[in-house]
């Protein structure tokens, strides 16, 4: 079969995009006590109008104790009026609105969360300095029961579909992993026990929007940890989320917020600037020993592409392929590789425009040079450091006058409608 071309109109499930490319979800820094706001909405109308089919916001916790960042939004009523302008501003641009909702486990904030993180089992968390409590059977009810209602109010909001954030050792994750899971209960032991979870809460998400909206999974194939959760398993469980019919489409990832955080990334090592924005004693710890957490990978273009081509000839579902999509020579590689679409992070943030660039320009290729230094940046409103900030686009981020919550007249127009 003739590969599809990436600038023709794409399915996900109930869903048709305008062109197989999607702003993959990096997380913004740009929510304030838990609502959207204008500087959040700007960030995703920026890569509609600049040509994605759909762009992801990033990433929406099911309750407070998931919570990476005290900012972070929670799928509340209180919440819902912005999100709803956002969808709008986005859908006005003439690309579609994706969600990633999850549970932050051991990777949550516990600090500011006020409640412990939670994890398969008890363990210390060296980077983020701080002790999570094991999860009980209960917690876990609580939390899948979450992940549906955080699907349906994302209807309600007017996203197009939801992504289920399964990777980087967030709870669903840290229970795949064999490192991190040592329980002996229901939930841990093989890999039945330890996708169990996962498993539960796609079918959650499912029942509670049918076909609704399109439904996406990211999912980790290596967690970059010896003992951690890899392809060999990473398969089958694809497998088995495919034939549970609770999935449209599927991103696979890699790496672990807890144990290997720089192997998703590739590239740089911004070491100094992780230190500069981390408060004391963290500071002082990535000073010391940085340099054996933050490990160095080299960067090579479509990263990700031979271990996901893998979990492509094992699964029928539609597949996102994530990981150095940087040039229109990548992209069509991943259509013949039979990847029906790409996700794009760090190369958007450089250029929020570079799809329609590469559409009018076939030899065009990103700009990003793979610093990282992007990646400190989501404690003040994420960003290529490259970009002069003194652009609309940039100009708030990160400054109180960044954080007004969205109009009266948006909330009043959707109550009324």
């Amino acid at each position: 079969m003739t590969p599809p071309d990436v600038f023709t109109p794409g399915h996900i499930g109930p869903l048709v995009l305008r062109n197989r490319t999607i702003k993959a979800a990096t997380y913004e820094g740009l929510s304030h006590r838990g609502r959207v706001t204008r500087d959040l909405i700007d960030f995703h109308a920026a890569y509609a109008r600049g040509g994605v089919g759909m762009t992801t916001v990033a990433y929406c916790a099911v309750d407070t104790d998931g919570r990476t960042d005290r900012h972070q939004v929670v799928w509340t009523d209180g919440a819902m009026p912005g999100l709803r302008a956002l969808t709008d501003a986005v859908h006005a641009e003439g690309a579609a609105a994706s969600v990633q909702i999850g549970h932050g486990g051991p990777v949550a904030e516990a600090r500011s969360n006020r409640s412990p993180a939670l994890a398969p089992s008890a363990r210390v968390n060296v980077i983020a300095m701080n002790k999570s409590r094991e999860a009980t059977v209960a917690d876990l009810q609580r939390i899948v029961a979450a992940h549906g209602r955080a699907a349906r109010l994302a209807v309600e909001a007017g996203f197009d579909a939801v992504e289920v954030h399964l990777g980087h050792n967030y709870l669903a994750s840290a229970f795949l992993s064999p490192k991190l899971n040592g329980r002996d209960d229901e939930y841990g032991g093989g890999l039945r026990n330890r996708a169990r979870l996962a498993r539960q809460i796609m079918a959650a998400v499912r029942e509670e929007v049918g076909d609704r909206i399109a439904i996406i999974a990211k999912m980790n194939m290596d967690d970059g940890a010896p003992g951690g959760f890899w392809l060999d398993e990473a398969i089958p469980v694809a497998q088995w989320l495919e034939a549970d019919g609770t999935l449209d489409a599927l991103e696979m990832t890699s790496g672990s917020s807890l144990l290997n955080p720089m192997y998703l990334f590739k590239g740089d090592v911004p070491l100094e600037e992780f230190a500069g924005v981390m408060p004391q004693p963290i500071k002082a710890g990535v000073k010391v020993i940085g340099h054996r957490l933050l490990k160095h990978y080299p960067y090579t273009d479509g990263f990700l592409l031979e271990d996901a081509k893998q979990i492509r000839a094992a699964v029928g579902l539609p597949m996102i392929l994530l990981g150095g999509v940087t040039s229109r020579a990548v992209m069509d590689t991943a259509m013949a590789e039979g990847f029906e679409f790409v996700a794009m992070a760090r190369a958007l943030l450089r250029e929020p425009d570079l799809v329609n660039r590469i559409k009018d320009d076939e030899s065009r290729r990103s700009l990003c040079i793979h610093c990282n230094k992007c990646m400190p940046t989501n404690y003040t409103g994420t960003r290529c450091v490259l970009v002069d900030r003194r652009t609309s686009r940039t100009a708030t981020w990160g400054k109180p006058e960044g954080y007004a919550e969205p109009s009266g007249e948006w909330d009043a127009s959707h109550r009324a409608g």
